[in-house]
């Protein structure tokens, strides 16, 4: 026995991760002191302070001890010249269904990922209409038979921990997905009776454990609502002292009034306000970014909660319907308004202006679109002999209004100018994909965000210190959470780890070839659970479902 886990160090040594274990085994003796013991790790506390160098024990899920330890582990770890952080945290997070369909969550534990947050842009997992269409409501994912369901915050809850995941979860409640429930699609004000059926349904969930509200004010329905519904469901959120996380009702043109109306809604609720993706997107709006940032700050200087996250690519990734104005729709994405010809011409003659050869085919259902995945909308066009706009609709046409984009809009000096903000965590904008099951191309971000940091932002291009950037994965998001058990890598805390070598650790995932897992993350523990070991997915579910303490 004692031999043939030999041979297993050997040929995990063979491997080339650089990290060795061993496991106890052969004849019967006392239990073990530590479930796992790292050995002559640097550790990256969280805090943002200098890493210092010592061994870590993990005892039934917990940090047990800092510093130099004696006695046995059941698996002890040499993690010399490699660094010991605690788990990132994806603070903004898509993996709301695929959790059901993927709950390992490849891309995300792989880059090292232990918590993320679910529920993002408007659009949540619940509370769901069992007999919501996916021709009605493009966001709603059309699950596999067989899958279990769920109607609320709750049973969606419960679904996730029945079935276990790799990773922690901690869900927001989609104003998008409320107002779908109240009054569809409908392109209108809501009126005092729907604001208080909305309520209700944001009053349950955060009851059943949701951390706070997101808006999607740039997509259907959101983008249909008037501030002051949102202030009102926010009061409600900040009664439960949740958070009001936003995709903002416009990031190009109208960026700055956009952010107004995100600062306006948590002055008026009195909540904490995260600026979800924060960015300026189209070339005429990057001068916009200096300023943007002087109202962020003016509003923290004035007793406003305001933090946001960012991903780090020049390159956002959306459904093709939210560049089309709102006068598209006068319901939902199907809309037979995009059928009629006189409005038809009216909304191509809105779409020429749009930059076409900037936005990039990622996904499509319909089989004879396939071909164009990975070819912008403005070659797509070429193809087919038609204008980009008219292959942009008949793109939306044929899939049901259900197409992913990769739209390369944004500045490069900008994203580091942003990452560079003591305020700004970090969050993919991606969901918890996997290699063998996963179509299209869509954005790297799913698969890289957080080793792109690592190795391009602080290794190669010098933007911050590796210790900064490890506080904006963690303890800086768990601040923003509220959690007080998680984000730093201290006695006490729980064993949500990374180790990861700062020389190797780079993402692979490119536009053009996305599926692809990153290179130099050793270990991911989550809840004291190995889930990653040498680079490879345990298939362990350890993780939790957190519920905010209200």
């Amino acid at each position: 026995m004692v031999f043939l886990q030999g041979i297993r160090a050997v040929e995990d040594n063979k491997k080339g991760y650089g990290y060795t274990h061993t496991k106890q085994g052969g004849q019967r003796r006392k239990s073990a002191l530590f479930d796992i013991i790292f050995k002559n790790a640097r550790v990256l506390d969280g805090t943002g302070a200098p890493w210092f160098r010592a061994d870590v024990a993990v005892k039934d899920g917990f940090i047990v001890k800092v510093g130099k330890v004696e006695g046995e582990a059941k698996q002890t770890i040499d993690a010399k010249e490699k660094y010991l952080s605690p788990g990132f945290i994806d603070t903004h997070s898509h993996s709301d269904s695929v959790l059901v369909e993927n709950p390992t969550a490849d891309s995300k534990v792989m880059q090292g990922v232990t918590l993320e947050v679910i529920g993002q842009c408007g659009s949540s997992a619940a509370p769901r209409n069992m007999g919501l269409r996916k021709q009605d409501d493009p966001n709603e994912d059309e699950l596999p038979e067989g899958t279990p369901q769920w109607t609320d915050m709750g049973s969606y809850i419960k679904v996730l921990e029945s079935q276990g995941v790799s990773i922690n979860v901690a869900a927001l409640v989609g104003h998008g997905t409320v107002r779908r429930q109240v009054m569809g699609a409908e392109r209108r004000p809501a009126t005092v009776e729907e604001i208080e059926k909305m309520k209700n349904l944001v009053r349950d969930a955060m009851e059943q454990g949701a951390f706070g509200m997101s808006t999607g004010l740039v997509y259907v329905p959101g983008r249909f609502s008037e501030t002051g519904e949102i202030i009102e469901l926010a009061k409600v959120v900040a009664e439960y002292g949740g958070i009001y996380f936003t995709h903002i009702r416009n990031e190009s043109d109208r960026l700055l009034e956009a952010l107004a109306e995100a600062i306006e809604i948590g002055n008026q609720a009195k909540l904490p306000v995260q600026i979800s993706h924060f960015k300026a997107m189209r070339e005429p709006n990057w001068h916009k970014v200096p300023e943007a940032i002087a109202m962020v700050e003016k509003a923290r200087e004035d007793g406003l909660d305001i933090t946001a996250d960012q991903y780090p690519y020049i390159a956002s990734s959306t459904g093709m319907s939210s560049p089309l104005p709102a006068s598209a729709w006068t319901g939902g994405e199907g809309s037979e308004r995009l059928r009629d010809p006189e409005e038809r011409k009216k909304l191509l003659d809105q779409l020429r202006s749009r930059y076409w050869d900037k936005i990039v085919v990622a996904n499509l259902e319909h089989p004879d679109d396939q071909q164009f995945i990975g070819k912008s909308v403005a070659e797509v066009g070429e193809i087919q002999g038609i204008s980009a706009e008219e292959a942009a609709l008949g793109l939306l046409e044929r899939n049901r209004g259900s197409v992913q984009i990769v739209n390369f809009a944004m500045n490069e000096d900008d994203v580091r100018t942003i990452m560079r903000l003591p305020w700004v965590m970090v969050g993919s904008d991606g969901s918890a994909l996997n290699i063998s099951t996963a179509t299209g191309k869509p954005h790297p971000r799913n698969y890289g965000t957080f080793v792109r940091v690592l190795g391009r932002y602080v290794r190669e291009y010098k933007v911050l210190r590796l210790e900064e950037a490890v506080r904006k994965m963690t303890s800086l998001p768990a601040m923003r959470l509220g959690l007080q058990d998680r984000g730093i890598l201290r006695e006490g805390m729980r064993a949500d780890l990374v180790l990861f070598d700062a020389d190797t650790v780079v993402d692979n995932a490119t536009y053009t070839d996305p599926h692809q897992y990153p290179s130099g993350i050793g270990y991911v523990v989550v809840n004291g659970m190995i889930v990653v070991e040498n680079g490879e997915h345990t298939g362990a579910r350890p993780g939790m479902v957190l519920r905010r303490r209200n």
